[in-house]
């Protein structure tokens, strides 16, 4: 079978087609590498249409890592999605999905874990970058934490996936303008690799 087996070569050209296919006039050049990158994340170039960066998202989200800020990821999938080598401060990485105090909270209060776990890393998201790659009601409830002034992140990669939820969490994330950054994909499509990507993107403009 011929094929290309070069990694190098691969992106190269998987990048050349989507800077052809899609239309990325719109965006600011740190927009377009994220941008390009969730593309690649999912192989749809008509996401193009939904993505929405707030005013300055690429940009905080870059200071942020600069500064050495925490990385909290709904689920394991999203954590283990990160490029670790962009991250020239290294980064701590963390997930409370699995933590035991996220379990009893979740259990006592009929909750989905991946909620729980912010709960339970309520101290660490002031200043940290939050990266939603699966769970709806992980965003909604860090959103209703900012609503209540008990945690302000610099920056929400809100990429949750699936039928229920969120398609309305992420458009929450848009109405509500509660003063923090955010980058999101609006409807249903989504995903931990997509969530990965963004950090990715925003990263990769650090590392190069």
């Amino acid at each position: 079978m011929d094929y290309i087996k070069n990694p190098k070569e691969i992106y190269q050209k998987s990048f050349a087609i989507i800077k052809n296919e899609a239309d990325l006039s719109r965006l600011k050049k740190g927009e377009q590498e994220v941008a390009i990158r969730l593309i690649h994340s999912c192989g749809m170039v008509d996401i193009i249409d939904d993505l929405v960066f707030s005013k300055g998202a690429v940009e905080e989200g870059q200071k942020a890592l600069n500064k050495g800020a925490p990385i909290i990821c709904d689920v394991k999938m999203v954590a283990k999605g990160i490029i670790v080598r962009n991250l020239k401060h290294e980064n701590e990485i963390i997930c409370g999905l699995d933590m035991k105090e996220a379990k009893k909270f979740a259990i006592k209060n009929n909750i989905t874990r991946s909620a729980a776990g912010f709960e339970i890393l309520k101290s660490k998201i002031n200043g940290a970058i939050i990266v939603i790659g699966n769970a709806p009601t992980a965003l909604f409830h860090l959103l209703e934490m900012i609503e209540n002034e008990q945690a302000k992140p610099a920056l929400i990669l809100g990429f949750p996936v699936g039928f229920v939820g969120a398609k309305e969490s992420k458009q929450a994330l848009i109405d509500k303008n509660l003063g923090v950054p955010y980058i999101t994909l609006k409807g249903r499509r989504g995903g931990s690799a997509m969530a990965a990507a963004a950090l990715n993107g925003i990263a990769k403009g650090l590392a190069t």
